[in-house]
């Protein structure tokens, strides 16, 4: 098994490379396995598709049980794990530079805080105070023994606020305040993706996995993007084939949809690995 050390320098590695990455997000320890064992490099968590997996809105999971779960998928594979740490658990800036050190002691190699509050009458935090928070965060993650990959994140888009020009403002912000990876999630045409990589200098994630947009690994590389993720879409898309199935026996009364599933030797096979 890989130290954390070599995890730290092999994540940072990834995001030096002059094409981009994809970073597939599992949403528990056995489907972790399954992509390290499809050869992906490096994994990063999903807050919606945890929260999924436990019966949960996203955002509604405590800091404990979300540190317990980045403990489990970095433990099932050598593979790197970014932690999607949603806004680090509290307000204040300690509280985010607490998370990225629990995240940290569970395995992670990297992390992301966003800038998003969970009030919905405020959703997004000014941008000062956001920058205090990622700067609190790149403090505690400088202050580890081997390499932590920070994500500034930010959310505008995700909370009915499509604003180019100040989610270019915010990056710059956590960029200046210390974080080593950008991500604005909710970005969709390649125009503002592109504006986004040309306002910064650092690595840029984006996430992909949305419907109607047809941006391909070679399309995103080529406009200078480093990193890209699908969030909860693998989680959702696993649901999709499990409502179909189980609307097929209600429905119908059949079971087509066994057709279509895996094998247990394959199943097998891979975890044995």
């Amino acid at each position: 098994m890989l130290t954390q050390a070599e995890k730290g320098r092999a994540f940072r590695a990834l995001h030096e490379r002059k094409t981009a990455f994809i970073i597939p997000n599992p949403w528990d320890a056995g489907t972790a396995r399954v992509l390290a064992h499809l050869g992906f490099e490096a994994l990063a968590t999903t807050s919606m598709g945890f929260a999924f997996s436990t019966g949960n809105l996203d955002n509604t999971v405590d800091r404990d049980r979300v540190i317990g779960h980045v403990a489990s998928v970095a433990s099932s594979t050598d593979l790197p794990v970014s932690a999607d740490l949603e806004n680090g658990f509290g307000d204040a800036p300690e509280m985010a530079a607490e998370t990225i050190r629990l995240a940290a002691a569970a395995g992670a190699v990297g992390g992301s805080i966003e800038d998003a509050t969970e009030h919905a009458d405020d959703p997004i935090y000014g941008i000062e105070r956001s920058a205090d928070r990622i700067r609190a965060a790149a403090e505690a993650a400088r202050s580890l023994p081997f390499i932590f990959t920070l994500t500034g994140r930010a959310e505008n888009y995700l909370h009915g606020r499509p604003d180019l020009k100040d989610t270019i403002k915010r990056l710059q912000a956590y960029q200046e305040a210390g974080a080593d990876v950008l991500y604005a999630p909710g970005l969709s045409s390649k125009d503002d993706i592109a504006a986004v990589v040309k306002s910064v200098d650092r690595p840029v994630n984006v996430v992909m996995g949305l419907k109607g947009v047809p941006l391909s690994v070679s399309d995103l590389s080529a406009i200078g993007v480093r990193r890209i993720s699908v969030g909860s879409a693998l989680c959702r898309a696993a649901i999709g084939a499990f409502l179909r199935s189980a609307k097929e026996m209600q429905d119908n009364g059949t079971f087509n949809f066994a057709n279509d599933a895996v094998s247990t030797r394959e199943i097998g096979a891979i975890l044995k690995t």
